[in-house]
């Protein structure tokens, strides 16, 4: 992400060939980090600061700015906010504009980490969070609600900045995120229907009515992902072709990249502005919401970490799985809530209260995971012509 997301540090079998070919090292993967630290930029640093600045102007906008949230929700594309929306597309784009896409293929070849992440992100996961939801909040049953639709949307968009920042595997992320796309439109309303009533009607549980519209969510997957994927690949095509590489990646990309932190920072404000007149005026609803919802992704995170290192798979690849596992997809998450409950709902609420958990939360595990790497996988070889100094990389 340029100056930030985009830190091309992820180790790869895959060569640059844009850097000097050099290079496979079994050194520890920490040797050297305090010079790469050394070299990065002020907005590098603390990108955790401009995070919760972000989110706390944002609440700060939705609170003291009256009209400001019907202002930002009159326009929509599908049931999100047009603002945010374009602030999602802005996010992705440099993103999936650094993918290799000739090298999915070695990811597809890797059953592994396939059927690990589906296993993980469309049977434990939501089940996770459907045992936590009744742990945590057994007596409010709109957030209860919220919680399991929380967990039923499985992340496509900001993942992919939480990969890039842990230094994960960029082609793998781009194929997970694929795969749960295609998933979230088959499955999406089928889990809706079973965690909502068929499961808790079995246990003798109260069961709540939903009609999740198929084509809502399929617009959702179709704008957040489609078109920022198909963008990001043609102008990769296209720029290579015409330039190569070398001057794609080491003169286009450095450009381009800081524009994934603009647009996570100006989406992170508008939807924290969207609800932060709620937000803030409910404080210990929030606090209720927030507990299963940390819970949840320190916990998926932390097995992503270890059953992907216990299977083999590399930090990169490790990384990767850990954060799709983590990861959720709340702006469809809000949507669903919003158009089938309404907007002023608790079930809305509980969506808006999942990026204001998962933010901070996954920025924090970035760090984990780097911390990690020079702790659990020291023997990995590592490409050095993989690793450009962050402030100049895309």
């Amino acid at each position: 992400m340029g100056n930030t997301a985009g830190i091309d540090d992820h180790p790869s079998p895959a060569k640059d060939p844009s850097r000097p070919v050099n290079t496979k090292s079994t050194t520890p993967l920490g040797t050297g980090e305090a010079a790469v630290a050394g070299r990065l930029s002020t907005l590098d640093r603390f990108l955790p600061l401009w995070i919760i600045a972000a989110m706390a102007a944002g609440l700060l906008l939705g609170r003291f700015v009256p009209g400001l949230d019907t202002a930002l929700d009159a326009v929509k594309i599908g049931s999100v906010s047009l603002p945010i929306a374009i602030g999602l597309l802005v996010m992705m784009y440099p993103v999936l504009a650094k993918v290799r896409y000739n090298e999915t293929g070695r990811i597809v070849s890797d059953r592994r980490l396939l059927i690990t992440s589906l296993v993980m992100n469309w049977l434990l996961a939501p089940a996770f969070m459907f045992a936590l939801a009744w742990i945590f909040v057994p007596d409010l049953p709109e957030y209860r609600t919220g919680l399991i639709i929380v967990g039923l949307a499985r992340c496509i968009a900001m993942v992919m900045i939480w990969n890039d920042l842990a230094c994960g595997d960029r082609e793998a992320a781009a194929v997970l995120v694929f795969i749960n796309s295609v998933f979230q439109v088959i499955a999406f309303g089928a889990l809706g229907w079973f965690y909502l009533q068929v499961l808790p009607g079995w246990l003798g549980l109260p069961t709540t009515a939903a009609d999740f519209s198929f084509w809502s969510i399929t617009a959702s997957v179709l704008v957040f992902l489609g078109i920022p994927l198909v963008a990001g690949f043609l102008t990769r095509t296209v720029g290579e072709k015409a330039k190569g590489r070398d001057w794609y990646e080491g003169r286009f990309l450095p450009k381009l990249g800081p524009w994934a932190l603009y647009g996570l920072l100006f989406t992170i404000v508008l939807l924290f502005a969207l609800q932060g007149g709620t937000i803030t005026s409910r404080p210990l609803d929030v606090v209720r919401i927030a507990v299963p919802l940390l819970v949840y992704f320190v916990v998926a995170f932390g097995a992503g970490m270890l059953i992907g290192r216990a299977l083999g798979l590399g930090y990169a690849r490790t990384t990767t799985l850990a954060f799709t596992a983590a990861g959720n997809n709340f702006e469809l998450a809000i949507a669903v809530a919003i158009g089938t409950f309404g907007v002023a709902s608790g079930q809305a609420l509980a969506g808006v209260v999942g990026p204001l958990i998962e933010v901070p939360v996954l920025v924090a595990l970035v760090y984990v995971a780097l911390w990690a790497r020079r702790r659990f996988f020291v023997h990995q070889p590592t490409d050095t012509s993989r690793h450009p100094s962050p402030s100049r990389s895309a």
